[in-house]
């Protein structure tokens, strides 16, 4: 009796995708629309509104990477609107954004010993705050002050046009020296970095 059921419930099943697939191929007959199966997958594969990046340089042969998510505008005021002035910001989305160097750096006026880092920034209509945490692995809204390593002034430029995605970038790499730069919509702070 068991062995009946099973074979009568495959059949079953066999008769069910068969007619499934005449009547997706009745209704999409030059197949250009995905079967109703491959449009799911295609749902849950959509794209992350902020997705994973990695800054990287190498000073005098010295690894210094920085992992952080990257946020578009998406037709939002960013800094002093959703990035509000006067108060800590994670510095991308997500996941804190991570400092990982193996070599001692001077980041702006601060000694930063090699090792693994959380980076912050404080905005200001004027002069942006480089915060370099000891605490890492924690999600980005996570801060804790006390666990400042220490805190460097950013120098501040505008953008010629706003820049859509945010970004953390090297730039100007020579030697044991690069810049560290934070863009996004019309605003570029940076600061120096040098292998020591």
């Amino acid at each position: 009796m068991k062995q009946i059921t099973r074979v009568l419930a495959c059949s079953l099943a066999v008769v069910l995708t068969a007619c499934s697939l005449r009547l997706y191929a009745a209704v999409n007959p030059t197949g250009t629309n995905p079967p109703p199966q491959a449009a799911a997958d295609s749902a849950q594969q959509k794209p992350l509104l902020s997705p994973p990046a990695v800054a990287e340089v190498s000073l005098d042969g010295h690894a210094v990477t920085i992992h952080y998510n990257s946020p578009f505008m998406r037709g939002r005021k960013i800094m002093g609107g959703l990035v509000p002035y006067g108060q800590v910001w994670r510095t991308g989305a997500n996941p804190a954004t991570s400092l990982v160097t193996t070599v001692n750096l001077k980041i702006g006026s601060a000694m930063v010993p090699a090792g693994s880092y959380t980076l912050y920034t404080l905005p200001s209509e004027g002069t942006w705050m480089l915060i370099i945490n000891k605490q890492t692995g924690q999600w980005g809204t996570v801060y804790n002050e006390p666990q400042d390593l220490e805190r460097v002034e950013m120098q501040k430029a505008a953008l010629p046009e706003p820049q859509e995605k945010m970004s953390i970038s090297f730039d100007h790499t020579h030697g044991k020296s690069t810049e560290l730069h934070v863009r996004w919509e019309t605003t570029d702070v940076s600061v120096q970095v040098v292998a020591q």
